[in-house]
């Protein structure tokens, strides 16, 4: 496990990249285009081992039970290549979906385009797009990490939502997220 910042290239204000993936659990191709929200989407990269993405689950599948009712899309993604890790293949994705309760999408980028697109860099990596599909937030989700005493709350996620729930400035003051570095291929 490298441990790995997220990488800023994507910079704020930056329209969404499109993509289409295959989606384990219906069976089918999704796109950002058909799962956006015309109020906010959540875009995060995560997988199914790495220890960061493992100690938040239980919230960012809280967080979506609470702002999927207002309005607000959430798309997770996963970038990692599942031959060299097959902890992170599609039928373990749908286990995941089904131990953790996440109630959005997870989708495969198999050929790890989309990853690119984004300049992800690790798991988590989350990304927070406004009603235009302009990036507005992309950090972490809260200050709680594997072995730190820090509650997980993913407050630095909802207060970013939040703000743009209530057309209130978000925070230029993002701070990365930190993971696990996308396996790449």
């Amino acid at each position: 496990m490298a441990l790995t910042p997220s990488n800023l290239d994507l910079k704020l204000g930056t329209t969404a990249p499109e993509f289409e993936l295959f989606e384990p659990l219906t069976g089918l191709k999704k796109s950002l285009n058909e799962l956006k929200s015309d109020i906010g989407t959540v875009v995060m990269f995560i997988c199914n081992h790495c220890p960061y993405v493992v100690h938040i689950a239980s919230g960012i599948s809280d967080f979506a039970k609470d702002y999927i009712p207002k309005g607000i899309s959430v798309i997770a993604i996963n970038s990692n290549d599942y031959i060299k890790y097959p902890q992170d293949s599609p039928e373990k994705m749908i286990d995941e979906i089904k131990k953790n309760g996440y109630i959005f999408p997870y989708l495969l980028d198999q050929d790890q385009v989309v990853a690119k697109q984004y300049s992800a860099a690790c798991t988590p990596d989350i990304y927070l797009f406004n009603r235009n599909m302009e990036l507005v937030y992309h950090g972490q989700f809260d200050g709680s990490r594997p072995g730190n005493s820090i509650e997980v709350t993913g407050v630095d996620l909802r207060n970013a939502v939040d703000a743009m729930l209530q057309n209130l400035q978000i925070t230029q003051r993002q701070i990365p997220s930190i993971g696990c570095n996308i396996k790449w291929k």
